[in-house]
C-alpha cells in the first residue's frame, strides 16, 4: 500500500471519529446537566478528550508520511511512533482522572451523590454502543494501514465505552439505590485503561530502538531471495524497525568467478524485488559474498 493510500485512510478514520466524538460529547453533557448526574457529565469531557488526542493522530500520520530532506534523509516514520507515545500517555492521564474520582466518592461518602434521571442512564447506554463500533472500525483501519498511532486511537475509544459502562453501572447502581457502585466501577476501569496504555507505549517505544521484525518475517525474506536467480546462499540477514516500516541489511553469495558488473546485476535484482513483494520495507541494502562451499 502506497503511503498516499495510508494517509487517505487515517484521514478518513479520523474525520469520522471527530464528528462522533463532538456529537456523543453534546449528547452526554446535555443528559448529564438535565438528569442531574455528573458521572455522565464527567464521561461527556471525557469524550471531548477524544477529540484532541485524534488530532495528534493526524498530526503524527501526516508528518511520518513526508519524504525525506536534508534533516531527515531516512524519512519521518518514527513521528507516528512520537504521537502513539503522546496517546498513551494521554490515555494513562484519562485512567487516573477516572480512577482518582472514584477513591474521592469513596471518601466523600454515598449521601453526598445525587439520583440521576433516566436520560442519563439512555446517554450511557448510546454511548458504549457507538464508542465500542468507533472502536473496532478504527482499530481495523489501525491494522489496515500498520498504524501505532490510529491504533493507539482505537484504544481510547475503547476507554471511552469502558468509561461510559463505569457511569452506565454508577447511574443504574444509584438508581436502585446502591451509589458506591459508581465509584468502584471507575476505579477497575481505570485499571483496564493502564492496561491499554502500557501496551501502546510498548509497541510504539519498540518501533523506535531498532528492533528486530518477527521471525516469520525473515524466514519468509531469506526463503523469497534464496529464490532469486545467482543467489547461492544467504550468508546474514539483518532487520530493524523504522516506525511502521523496516529496513534490511542482507549478505548473500554468489559465484565468485562473476565480473563485478554481474555481481552488482544479481544485487540490483534482489534489491528491487525484495522491495516489490514486501511493501513494508523501507529499503535493502545487499552485500555480495564469493561462494564458499
Amino acid at each position: 500500500m502506497g503511503e498516499q493510500d495510508r494517509l487517505k485512510i487515517a484521514f478518513r478514520i479520523s474525520k469520522v471519529s471527530i464528528f462522533v466524538n463532538i456529537l456523543l460529547s453534546g449528547i452526554k453533557l446535555l443528559a448529564g446537566f438535565v438528569a442531574h448526574s455528573g458521572a455522565m457529565v464527567s464521561d461527556g469531557v471525557h469524550s471531548l478528550s477524544d477529540v484532541l488526542s485524534t488530532f495528534v493522530v493526524i498530526i503524527g500520520v501526516h508528518l511520518s508520511g513526508k519524504e525525506p530532506d536534508k534533516e531527515h534523509p531516512y524519512g519521518h516514520e518514527r513521528m507516528e511512533c512520537v504521537a502513539a507515545i503522546i496517546l498513551s500517555v494521554m490515555l494513562a492521564g484519562t485512567g487516573a482522572g477516572i480512577g482518582l474520582s472514584g477513591i474521592r466518592l469513596i471518601q466523600s461518602g454515598s449521601e453526598n451523590l445525587k439520583v440521576p434521571g433516566m436520560l442519563a442512564l439512555v446517554a450511557a447506554i448510546i454511548s458504549i454502543l457507538v464508542k465500542e463500533a468507533m472502536f473496532w472500525y478504527t482499530k481495523k483501519g489501525a491494522e489496515k494501514i500498520d498504524s501505532g498511532a490510529l491504533l493507539a486511537d482505537a484504544w481510547h475509544h475503547r476507554s471511552d465505552a469502558l468509561s461510559s459502562v463505569g457511569s452506565l453501572i454508577g447511574i443504574g447502581g444509584a438508581m436502585l439505590g446502591y451509589p458506591i457502585l459508581d465509584p468502584i466501577a471507575s476505579i477497575v476501569i481505570c485499571l483496564f485503561i493502564f492496561k491499554a496504555s502500557y501496551d501502546i507505549f510498548r509497541d510504539a517505544v519498540k518501533k523506535m530502538v531498532d528492533e528486530s521484525v518477527e521471525d516469520e518475517v525473515i524466514k519468509d525474506l531469506r526463503r523469497q531471495i534464496m529464490q532469486e536467480e545467482g543467489v547461492l546462499h544467504v550468508d546474514d540477514i539483518r532487520t530493524r524497525m523504522f516506525g511502521s516500516k523496516y529496513y534490511v541489511d542482507v549478505e548473500i553469495a554468489a559465484d565468485g568467478n562473476l565480473s563485478l558488473n554481474e555481481a552488482h546485476d544479481i544485487a540490483h535484482q534482489v534489491h528491487d524485488n525484495m522491495e516489490k513483494r514486501f511493501p513494508d520495507i523501507k529499503h535493502i541494502m545487499v552485500h555480495v559474498n564469493p561462494y564458499l562451499e
